[in-house]
């Protein structure tokens, strides 16, 4: 009989080995926070007064981390619907010296004042949990709705068609890559099995369009491993 493997879930005890595995099963994951730094930096050195930064998904930590050990001036509001996740950021800001400058919260965008208050944001790794064009715009539109004018935003996220052959075999290369980075067979089984079932990939095409519908301009991609794609883009 064939195992049977549980949904993938943040709250799920196994999300404490999150930030063990997660750079075996991405080429490139430390490049990804690194020139997402350096392209917010580049921002907001241009930048009088406070600068605020908005972390949507800031379970793990790893954006908390990286953006706060080369910037002490900056300020940050991390929000997640996960405990456990958040437990982990929470851990890892601490050891890092950033907890002081890292406000944590459980919940989602929409739960924060609805004003212009961010000068940047970053959104990595979460728009394909999110079901629907209609959802993702919306959490698209409540990030730029907190975001002061010419703000940047960064968004990562697995782009394509799961029914298309580009995809497949964007696919089987990356099962290559994380079997022989140590990753189990039923941990990747796991995750090919979540992609249009618990997660919900769309072309990098609608991604863009969805971007410019949200009221952000001068989107560029800036990262690429397999099937995750960056861009980087501004508030109008």
């Amino acid at each position: 009989m064939k195992e049977k493997r549980e949904p993938l879930s943040w709250n799920h005890p196994d999300a404490a080995r999150y930030e063990k595995t997660i750079s075996l099963k991405i080429p490139g994951y430390a490049h990804l926070y690194e020139m997402t730094d350096c392209l917010l930096g580049a921002q907001l050195r241009q930048v009088d007064g406070e600068k605020r930064v908005l972390v949507v998904g800031a379970g793990g930590g790893q954006e908390l981390v990286t953006l706060g050990a080369g910037h002490e001036d900056w300020l940050f509001t991390g929000v997640d619907p996960s405990a456990q996740m958040l437990a982990q950021a929470q851990r890892r800001t601490a050891e890092a010296g950033v907890a002081a400058r890292a406000t944590l919260l459980e919940g989602t965008v929409d739960a924060l004042p609805d004003q212009p208050t961010y000068a940047a944001a970053t959104c990595l790794l979460v728009l394909h949990f999110v079901r629907g064009l209609a959802a993702k715009r919306e959490l698209l539109q409540q990030i730029a709705a907190r975001l002061q004018p010419g703000a940047p935003f960064c968004l990562a996220t697995i782009a394509g068609d799961p029914q298309s052959q580009s995809f497949r075999m964007q696919m089987q290369a990356w099962q290559t890559h994380m079997l022989d980075n140590g990753i189990a067979l039923a941990e990747w089984e796991r995750f090919a099995a979540s992609l249009g079932n618990e997660s919900d990939p769309i072309p990098a095409a609608n991604v863009q369009e969805l971007l410019a519908e949200a009221g952000f301009e001068h989107a560029t991609r800036y990262f690429g491993s397999y099937l995750i794609h960056a861009w980087f883009a501004v508030k109008r």
